[in-house]
């Protein structure tokens, strides 16, 4: 005998689906039914038949009288005879008691009126207002209800479709933002358009590969990484890199920020981060971009204002979990950037999660000319364009900086009329970049002209003649910005600055408030700037550098988000303060020292300051002679020329010292108070 299987599941009910609309329809239908069943004349109304409607006529009972061409009748009956027309309901009829009818056409209707106003029974006023059509009746009574019906249909359906994972309504508030491009369109921004960052564009490219060709690397039993983090300062294109990766793979890329998980509602944050990975699992393999990763990716319990159950802390619990917890995410790989790794949590940026750390730099002079051929190529340029010189202009410049640069001078040379984009544009653009807007109208004194030019000339001269200092450019006394006065300065590219090297520099930033006191006897609020500079940079060389011969090799750095406490002592702190006055008091003699043993190329570049307002270094190198340090510095960029080189051959580099400073743009600018 044959067992069939009841519980098979193939066997299914074939059952209409459920649709809300039949539910939307069936409530109409009841509400209709129920005006149309109700009675909605007032009750002061009694229908009764033509004949009794003639006998109350006959007998005086009736006021008016008012017969419509669809045969019905109303008629306003008199309050003494209420009693006689509507018995025992006569005081409920109020003030307006009125019976209706059905009769014979308005013609018959106003013979039997005549007759009986001729016999002396009826004295009432008659009325046959025209036909009233039926269908706009119903659509006024009807349209209140219909509005409301249609109201409430358009929010359930909203709301059911926002549950049901679409866009907008109050449901969606736990869902994704992210934003998703698949493959063949969205982003246009390719490898190619990515210029310098060789080495973070070789790490993400290798990303796409693992993508497109898994087998290659697990065939030698490796893994595909699970997450990469991009980490460098602002503008340097790690958004860029994550574009370009979004471009170039073959497969989905969700791209959302950091803050799309912050919401003011209590575990809004965990569910969008949960219905992120389910999408990313759904489209696997694929990428996830996470910009900001800093707004939800913070340390935990560092926050004092915050209690214990802080929402911020619940979204980076949940972000942990999918990114490495209990359950698989295979072929989903996890891109995110910052500007802040410090202040990321440690469980984020373990291994497992985020397996490698592509750190963004700001670029080098080669790879700043790479950048210029990027945001060259949209410009109409002439001939007097070097990239080569512009790239040398702009030392700790960022990709954004530099696109900033090449659109700045597209719109200097287009307000001057120009019909393609020039070298004095581009440095001009620079100018403005750096030093801000030239205010050519400010109105300055003979005596302020003179003590501006002291000041700069001051800088100019002995960051000329120091040996480390860095190189200048250009010396003006055309007000910028805030600034009276600014000199520009290409300082020297290094891995590494030596405690020599920041003297020099602390020497030559002095130099302006020692011109000052030197050749005037008064000094002045214009060096408020440069007091701020070597103050820091003193702290800096002491307190953490260990630059100090009574603090030698002690670094008091805290890197700590929230550290309220001094990792020193009150008497430490002291020690810091005089070593720190001592150095800068040091730095100040030395730059009076200089400006005393060269007073007069000083006070011919004054003059010559006054006379022409901007001087570059030719000016200078005329009064003073050639730098004699300048061949060492040509050297040093030969050598790093001859060793990209080799590297570009293939042939092995030398390793180098670990980057422990920051470059700062080439410029010195001096601000007054105001």
């Amino acid at each position: 005998m044959e067992n069939k299987n009841t519980n098979n599941t193939n066997n299914k009910v074939n059952m209409p689906r459920f649709n809300l609309n039949w539910v939307y329809m069936v409530i109409a239908l009841m509400l209709f039914g129920l005006w149309w069943s109700s009675d909605s004349r007032a009750p002061g109304v009694k229908s009764v038949s033509y004949s009794e409607f003639q006998e109350f006529v006959r007998k005086g009972y009736i006021t008016q009288v008012s017969g419509n061409e669809d045969k019905s009748i109303e008629a306003q009956v008199k309050p003494s005879a209420l009693g006689a027309v509507f018995g025992a309901d006569s005081a409920k009829v109020g003030h307006n008691p009125i019976i209706s009818s059905r009769g014979p056409s308005t013609d018959k209707l106003d013979e039997f009126l005549q007759a009986e106003r001729a016999a002396g029974h009826f004295d009432g006023t008659t009325d046959y207002p025209p036909k009233s059509d039926f269908f706009p009746a119903i659509i006024i009574n009807l349209l209140p209800i219909i509005v409301l019906v249609a109201l409430w249909m358009f929010f359930m359906r909203r709301m059911s479709g926002a549950a049901g994972g679409g866009t907008g309504g109050v449901f969606s508030v736990g869902k994704s933002k992210a934003q998703l491009f698949e493959k063949g369109n969205g982003v246009k921004v390719t490898f190619k358009d990515v210029a310098g960052l060789a080495e973070a564009k070789q790490e993400v490219e290798e990303i796409v590969e693992f993508l497109k060709e898994p087998q290659k690397y697990t065939d030698l039993g490796g893994k595909i990484p699970k997450g990469a983090l991009l980490v460098g300062p602002p503008g340097t294109g790690k958004t860029l890199l994550a574009k370009a990766v979004a471009g170039e793979a073959n497969v989905p890329f969700f791209s959302l920020a950091g803050s799309d998980f912050v919401e003011m509602f209590v575990g809004v944050g965990a569910s969008r981060v949960r219905d992120l990975f389910k999408q990313a699992k759904e489209k696997a393999p694929c990428i996830v971009f996470i910009d900001e990763i800093d707004a939800v990716g913070r340390a935990r319990g560092k926050n004092p204002a915050m209690g214990g159950n802080d929402e911020r802390e619940n979204t980076l619990n949940q972000l942990l979990t999918e990114m490495d917890g209990f359950g698989s995410n295979s072929g989903v790989i996890i891109l995110a950037a910052t500007n802040r790794v410090d202040v990321l949590d440690k469980a984020l940026l373990r291994a497992g999660r985020f397996d490698r750390q592509i750190h963004v730099d700001l670029p080098d002079l080669n790879e700043r000319k790479e950048v210029f051929g990027v945001h060259l190529r949209p410009i109409k340029i002439d001939n007097t364009v070097d990239v080569d010189l512009l790239a040398r202009q702009t030392p700790g410049f960022s990709g954004a900086d530099i696109a900033n640069v090449c659109n700045e001078a597209a719109l200097i040379a287009a307000r001057h009329g120009k019909k393609f984009v020039g070298k004095q544009d581009f440095l001009d653009a620079v100018d403005r970049i750096v030093g801000g807007l030239e205010k050519k109208t400010k109105i300055t004194t003979e005596e302020e002209r003179r003590s501006i030019a002291l000041h700069e000339a001051g800088h100019a001269t002995i960051s000329w003649l120091l040996e480390y200092a860095s190189p200048l450019i250009k010396v003006t006394i055309v007000p910028r910005g805030r600034a009276l006065g600014a000199a520009w300065y290409l300082p020297e590219e290094r891995q590494i600055t030596t405690k020599e090297q920041m003297l020099d520099e602390m020497c030559a930033t002095l130099g302006g408030r020692a011109a000052e006191d030197l050749f005037q006897h008064h000094i002045s609020s214009g060096a408020m700037n440069d007091l701020e500079r070597v103050t820091k940079q003193s702290y800096g060389m002491i307190a953490y550098l260990g630059m100090s011969e009574e603090l030698p090799n002690l670094c008091y750095y805290n890197n700590e988000e929230y550290a309220f406490n001094k990792p020193y002592s009150e008497k430490t702190a002291e020690l810091i303060d005089t070593e720190v006055q001592r150095m800068i008091n040091e730095q100040y003699a030395r730059a009076k020292q200089i400006l005393t043993e060269h007073k007069e190329g000083h006070a011919e570049l004054t003059q010559l300051l006054i006379d022409k307002e901007v001087i570059y270094a030719e000016d200078v190198e005329r009064i003073f002679g050639k730098r004699p340090w300048a061949s060492r510095s040509e050297e040093i960029m030969a050598a790093k020329e001859a060793r990209r080189e080799k590297d570009a051959h293939g042939q092995p580099a030398s390793e180098s010292n670990e980057q422990t400073t920051d470059e700062s743009r080439g410029q010195t600018t001096d601000e007054s108070d105001e």
